[in-house]
């Protein structure tokens, strides 16, 4: 049995323990600093837990002793140091961050990784699935001209103003709105503003705005060097979110004062459980001669799994990391070093048992064939 240490007790960090106790083929162990929290994870999902500070390096390894993987659903800023214990100790690795940095630097260790030991960063739904995705309607092009990621967690009842509930973290909420936005355009790798690059379009007669956020095209920008014109990510929200967020960030300049705004945010703004993903994915290009655009469109909701509600950014989530840990403890990823979402096929991922949670019954698919598709 494939034994699994999970540090994060929080949302997210409970849905992976629930998707791998129940699937019987995972030794579970959950790390966190709050005893209240690994009371909860225990008694819902009857994984081990243990009290693990992950500032220290002494936890970390003492924690990882025994195991082959280690999943981090811990905010971005521990994750360097978790994966530097990883590596010490021989283990695979996997976190869900969307922080540029840190991805950066996850690479880097993996460079010094033993056979048979990957290092998985960005493993969520974006960064995450909507890599693989955006991969997956690439290669049946000849050639691509560009590429658009577009994906959001949105509260499916909105209220307010801001028309948005906390769905995840809100370190990761903030990075993505306030950090540097890596995007491809006219052929040449560039950093783009957050909130900028403002967009309107219909889903299923619902109408949404995007805008550029940082983290979500993961390692993209990299793989397609050299081979697309413009390639771009950007966040989903309903209309009129991102003025509001502008102004708090910008004029207010909350950019500066992340530990208060996150104080505010967390303070007025609450935490839903009914929720909907959507993802929205377009890539235009030419194959057979012809200029081609082709679409991927999904929206996930909330759904209950055992005697709980769990929001479908917590079943999105924690359904690609434990997915890709499935292909891993398969032998169907590299052997060795960094591992990359492009590398897994949209087939293997949605074949898997925790990967079909995207085309499950609560989840809406809305692309279509494109003509001469099959030829």
């Amino acid at each position: 049995m494939h034994r699994v240490l999970v540090l994060g007790a929080g949302k997210i960090g409970r849905m992976i323990a629930r998707f791998l106790m129940d699937s019987g083929d995972y030794d579970v162990l959950v790390g966190d600093v709050s005893e209240p929290a690994l009371d909860r994870i225990a008694g819902l999902t009857g994984a081990k837990v243990r009290r693990v500070d992950a500032t220290s390096a002494t936890d970390l390894a003492s924690a990882l002793e025994g195991r082959d993987t280690v999943l981090s659903a811990l905010s971005f800023h521990h994750n360097p140091a978790v994966a530097r214990a990883a590596l010490t100790s021989g283990a695979s690795y996997f976190d869900l961050t969307e922080d540029v940095a840190t991805s950066d630097a996850v690479a880097s260790i993996a460079e010094s990784s033993a056979d048979g030991q990957i290092f998985m960063p960005q493993c969520g739904l974006a960064p995450g699935f909507i890599s693989i995705v955006a991969y997956d309607l690439i290669n049946w092009f000849d050639k691509i001209e560009t590429v658009k990621m577009r994906v959001g967690a949105l509260p499916q009842f909105p209220t307010g103003e801001l028309k948005y509930n906390l769905t995840w973290s809100t370190d990761g909420l903030i990075n993505e709105y306030c950090n540097p936005c890596e995007a491809i355009h006219g052929g040449r790798k560039i950093d783009m503003l957050p909130l900028e690059g403002l967009e309107n379009f219909s889903l299923d007669g619902v109408r949404y705005e995007a805008f550029n956020t940082s983290g979500g095209l993961g390692t993209l920008c990299d793989t397609l060097a050299g081979k697309v014109r413009e390639l771009n990510y950007k966040t989903v929200r309903y209309v009129g979110h991102r003025d509001l967020m502008k102004m708090m960030i910008d004029e207010l300049r909350m950019n500066e004062y992340r530990e208060q705004f996150k104080e505010i945010l967390e303070r007025a703004v609450p935490v839903t459980f009914q929720d909907v993903v959507v993802t929205f994915c377009t890539v235009t290009g030419w194959r057979k001669g012809l200029l081609v655009q082709k679409s991927d469109a999904r929206k996930i909701y909330h759904q209950k799994i055992g005697d709980e509600l769990w929001s479908a950014i917590q079943i999105t989530t924690a359904a690609g990391i434990c997915a890709v840990l499935d292909l891993h403890v398969a032998g169907k990823l590299r052997r060795k070093g960094l591992a990359k979402q492009e590398d897994v096929t949209m087939e293997a991922f949605l074949g898997n048992r925790f990967g079909q949670y995207y085309e499950s019954q609560m989840a809406t698919k809305f692309s279509a064939g494109v003509l001469g598709e099959e030829d």
